[in-house]
């Protein structure tokens, strides 16, 4: 095929770094703000930001009924914090009213890590990558439950939080607690790329 073109949703949240790394990668970037921009794309990223404004800014948009047919026809997508939660199919200590885009089926707890104060740094073992990653949590979720047909990328492997789920994959989609946009690692992008390319 030929460049990918990659969709940022791009209603709220970290949309420009994800628009630098796709660039660097030779993706396409495309910001996503109307309905009709949606169909066109061959994937998505859902960036990290604030899940429940991110979900009625979606909605006021009347983006959530052709975002959510495009990932049931399995147009490959990333989320990334916020993004994971958009993805996910069940929150645990949602606000209320809030939906999601779903199709992962993985369970979320939203803020699982604390407050902004409680945001921090750490290495992470990630599947598939021989490096580990260096991981940027920032009033993060964790996955609390996944289903049969959810590989498990990455856990927390010190500290308060050990062995809480930070990465996961579902076929196309991709989402973790942390934010890879942030610092100079590509790896976890380029995977990203590497799906679309394969599946558009």
């Amino acid at each position: 095929m030929g460049t990918p073109r990659v969709g940022i949703l791009a209603v709220q949240g970290d949309v420009r770094e994800h628009v630098a790394i796709l660039q660097t990668l030779g993706a396409q970037a495309v910001l996503i703000r109307r309905p009709a921009e949606v169909e066109p794309i061959d994937g998505l990223i859902i960036p990290g930001g604030e899940s429940t404004v991110m979900d009625k800014l979606v909605r006021a948009f009347d983006l959530q009924e052709p975002l959510r047919k495009r990932i049931e026809q399995g147009m490959p997508v990333f989320g990334s914090c916020a993004g994971m939660i958009m993805l996910a199919d069940r929150i645990s200590d949602g606000a209320a009213g809030q939906q999601t885009l779903g199709g992962l089926d993985i369970t979320v707890r939203r803020n699982a890590f604390g407050r902004q104060v409680d945001s921090f740094e750490t290495e992470l073992d990630f599947a598939g990558l021989a490096r580990p990653v260096h991981a940027v949590f920032i009033r993060a979720p964790w996955v609390e439950q996944v289903g049969d047909d959810v590989q498990v990328l990455a856990r927390v492997g010190e500290g308060p939080a050990a062995g809480k789920i930070v990465a996961v994959r579902q076929g196309g989609l991709l989402a973790t607690s942390f934010h890879p946009e942030v610092g100079t690692d590509r790896r976890i992008h380029a995977e990203f790329v590497k799906i679309v390319s394969s599946q558009a």
